[in-house]
């Protein structure tokens, strides 16, 4: 049963991948994963609550890339661009992150919804490192939320929003961007805090 249902995972990711979540059909998903329609339906209520469960394990996933990038003896910021270099890797892995980026300028709710659950986690899981490092006194105070909304949001208009219409950014160059505009204000070199 478990062989079955990550067959349906699969061809979900495969499909949303492909199509977009409002383009993809439990008839798609069932043909892909070769299985009947009615086999999904015992794993699943419906295609949200699929949508819900790929994005669950795309998060898991993320945050597993971003942990192994940590080094407790570095700093905050070299653990940073340890991270970042890291979610870099895992975008060119998972390309339904980037179609579910896509689609949400079309506004369907149910991957609006499941790319803000996305990325309240994210933002949650970023700003532990922020509180982390305030406290270590690595970084000017600040609020550690909104710093992380902040880096993410960053983060998501370098990669997905200026490929767009511009060639893609290198990590390097990604890694000086975020050194020039987010790092260097929370430097304790600088004497304006953000509190």
């Amino acid at each position: 049963m478990a062989d079955r249902k990550m067959q349906i995972v699969s061809a979900a990711e495969k499909s949303f991948s492909a199509f977009g979540y409002k383009a993809t059909t439990v008839d798609q998903v069932a043909k892909l994963a070769g299985v009947g329609k009615g086999t999904i339906y015992t794993f699943f209520k419906n295609k949200e609550e699929l949508l819900h469960y790929i994005m669950e394990k795309l998060v898991a996933d993320m945050k597993q890339s971003a942990e192994q990038a940590i080094d407790e003896h570095l700093s905050f910021i070299e653990n940073v661009h340890r991270a970042l270099y890291n979610m870099l890797e895992f975008r060119l892995k998972h390309k339904l992150a980037i179609k579910l980026y896509e689609e949400v300028q079309l506004g369907t709710p149910e991957v609006v919804e499941a790319l803000h659950v996305m990325e309240d986690t994210i933002i949650h899981y970023i700003s532990q490192y922020i509180e982390k490092a305030v406290r270590k006194q690595e970084i000017v105070p600040c609020d550690p939320k909104l710093t992380a909304f902040i880096m993410l949001k960053m983060y998501i208009a370098l990669i997905f929003d200026w490929e767009k219409t511009h060639p893609p950014l290198s990590k390097q160059e990604i890694a000086k961007l975020f050194e020039l505009y987010i790092f260097r204000g929370l430097s304790f070199d600088h004497t304006v805090s953000c509190t």
